[in-house]
């Protein structure tokens, strides 16, 4: 179930409330499987199994959590006070040695034991992952929500700067469905946008740059130069669909990239319309 975007934070309207408001995390998406024998799947949007880049959430949720339960929730690392994406591209090792802690926030909940919930309407899914959630602690949690339109406003005000991307808006009636739905909307901040990746500027492993097709349909080469870990992101999410090089007559030697990925752009300070990429979007 994906967020549709929206430029404002949605009324909330009179009582009864049927919205939830929910922070909108900066992490990798992932279904949480809890299986027999304390087996634990972290399916990734790609339909990756990231169990083993992050080996104590996914013992955590098999210690803690019975065989049957399906969470839906955000992976998420956390450095100097603010949460950092960028070190969940990095080895279990690494951030061991570092001390990055990692949690996982879950926001929704898809089974309990013997039973399918996704047709639930969203106010009961929300009361059994509380239920489910109860009894567990760190690095196990549900997502800080509300049902108070001025306090989502305040969450979007303040929590920025401790790496929260926005808001996501959801109806409290609706159902968990497959795909994108304007019953879940989200509303990030100004600075990011989306656009799509359609060509890889150097080797396709570990590319430079990126040519990206922007919202208003130009294309643009990222700058500045992809750090270490955005060049092995994108070189394994792309490098597959990455063609022969070939000469664009705009930006140069580009290989292409088909289909295109969504991904996540900023505007950078002072290069007037040269986006910074920011990673490969997997939530849609």
């Amino acid at each position: 179930m994906r967020p549709r975007s929206a430029d404002e934070i949605p009324g909330q309207g009179e009582p009864p409330r049927e919205l939830q408001y929910s922070v909108k995390l900066d992490g990798f998406r992932a279904l949480a499987f809890v299986l027999d024998g304390g087996r634990v799947v972290l399916q990734s949007r790609s339909r990756r199994d990231l169990a083993p880049d992050f080996p104590g959430i996914a013992a955590d949720l098999g210690e803690r959590l019975p065989a049957g339960v399906v969470c839906d929730g955000e992976l998420c690392a956390y450095r100097e006070g603010r949460l950092s994406f960028t070190d969940l591209l990095r080895s279990h090792a690494d951030r061991v040695r570092a001390g990055v802690p990692v949690s996982y926030i879950a926001f929704d909940l898809l089974a309990v034991p013997g039973r399918d919930v996704r047709s639930l309407p969203l106010r009961d899914r929300w009361e059994l992952l509380g239920a489910a959630l109860a009894d567990v602690g760190p690095p196990l949690r549900r997502v800080l929500a509300t049902r108070d339109e001025e306090t989502a406003r305040g969450w979007f005000r303040d929590l920025r700067e401790a790496g929260v991307e926005g808001i996501v808006a959801k109806r409290l009636d609706s159902p968990y469905q497959a795909g994108a739905t304007w019953a879940w909307r989200k509303v990030r901040h100004a600075d990011t946008s989306d656009g799509l990746l359609v060509g890889l500027v150097g080797p396709a492993d570990r590319p430079r740059a990126l040519l990206v097709r922007l919202p208003d349909g130009s294309t643009a080469t990222t700058s500045p130069r992809l750090t270490p870990a955005q060049a092995r992101e994108v070189g394994a999410r792309a490098g597959g669909r990455a063609g022969a090089l070939a000469d664009d007559p705009e930006h140069g030697p580009v290989r292409p990239v088909d289909p295109p990925l969504p991904v996540e752009l900023r505007q950078v300070a002072g290069r007037h319309g040269t986006p910074a990429f920011v990673r490969v979007r997997s939530e849609g």
